[in-house]
């Protein structure tokens, strides 16, 4: 027989472990799948809103929930770090000769911090567990990688709210948390779900270069420049070229307007988070000057790296044309005769930008 003392003492002291390990939220939610959560993920998939992201659909009878993947899974630990800027993520909105990075991508690939921070956790848990006398402890982690629903999970668990965005909304921490997970067999008594605090807020949906938002706490990644500028694979329909700005990787817009990031903290972040300088503010010609190499050592270690050079130049071409900057005329021709037949259609595009607009400026003889 379970002893429950023993199982809320351990939750206690896994809480101040993970706060030691660098994690500021953790929360407990059951394992059992839920139907409506469930519900609404196939509304979305039926609705075509995850684009070319087959995976979603392919995996989605595991993405229910967790006993979907793991029936002997009794508890979901959900887990949160902070990746709050210092610095305004939309400063370079008016500076088109550099280009835009998501804040997430600035410093190191989170994939990994977390991975390691959460196998760290997980060992503690084994051996505290045995220690306790609850036996041998399965359990296995997760960050991003998996058909796990990290945000709706983290809501279950009480450590925010899914926003009007879509995205997790922390009380202390607003929309900078990164999102791990913790499948186990030992069964955590689980925590209040959030109250949804967004109210009569529109902030984010407003904010959105792209019409991303159908309507609150809807996103159709179709639209979407994150979508668009990571996952989306070929050429970057026209619709989207102009309102991308020079945003080359993600978009920090629809967080970085959220009211609730008065609270978050950079200070609380982890380290590994700090952004690179070289990624900051780039400049444009430099980015486009990188072949396959150089590319690669440029973005060892960052998540910019898997969507490869070609994918990565096509956006630095589409934040060229937008630009205005008749000094990047030069650079973006030579991609011209790029082998890449889509980098190629898109320095087209950018050359053809930039010369309608120097004709538009140029003074009446």
């Amino acid at each position: 027989m379970v002893n429950a003392e023993v199982i809320d003492g351990l939750k206690t002291r896994l809480a101040g472990e993970a706060a030691r390990i660098g994690f500021v939220s953790i929360g407990f939610a059951p394992a059992q799948d839920d139907p409506a959560r469930a519900a609404r993920l196939q509304e979305w998939l039926t609705a075509g809103f995850h684009g070319q992201m087959e995976w979603m659909e392919a995996r989605a009878e595991v993405r229910r929930g967790p006993q979907s993947m793991w029936p002997e899974a009794r508890s979901v630990i959900a887990l949160g770090m902070s990746y709050a800027p210092s610095h305004d993520p939309l400063a370079l909105a008016e500076a088109p000769e550099h280009a835009r990075i998501s804040v997430y991508a600035q410093g190191a690939d989170y994939h990994d911090i977390l991975k390691k921070a959460l196998k760290r956790l997980a060992r503690w848990l084994v051996e505290e567990a045995a220690a306790a006398g609850l036996g041998e402890t399965r359990l296995k982690v997760f960050v991003d990688t998996a058909p796990v629903m990290e945000k709706p999970l983290g809501a279950a668990a009480g450590i925010g709210w899914q926003g009007k965005h879509t995205n997790l909304v922390s009380r202390d921490h607003g929309s900078w948390l990164f999102l791990g997970a913790i499948y186990t067999d030992i069964p955590f008594a689980p925590d209040q779900p959030h109250d949804d605090r967004c109210g009569s807020c529109h902030a984010c949906q407003e904010a959105c270069p792209t019409d991303a938002f159908p309507g609150p706490y809807r996103l159709d990644a179709r639209r979407c420049i994150s979508y668009l500028t990571i996952e989306h694979k070929g050429a970057i329909p026209l619709e989207f070229r102009k309102p991308m700005g020079n945003r080359i990787y993600g978009c920090d817009d629809c967080l970085a307007v959220c009211p609730w990031n008065k609270f978050a903290q950079g200070a609380a972040r982890n380290k590994a988070f700090l952004p690179r300088a070289e990624l900051v503010s780039p400049r444009l010609a430099d980015l486009l000057a990188l072949d396959d190499k150089a590319f690669r050592e440029l973005f060892s270690g960052s998540p910019i790296k898997r969507i490869g050079r070609d994918r990565f130049i096509r956006n630095c071409l589409i934040a060229a044309g937008n630009s205005g900057q008749s000094s990047l005329i030069g650079p973006v021709r030579a991609l011209l005769a790029d082998p890449d037949a889509v980098v190629a259609e898109t320095a087209r595009w950018a050359l053809d930008e930039l010369a309608a607009l120097a004709l538009e400026v140029r003074p009446s003889p």
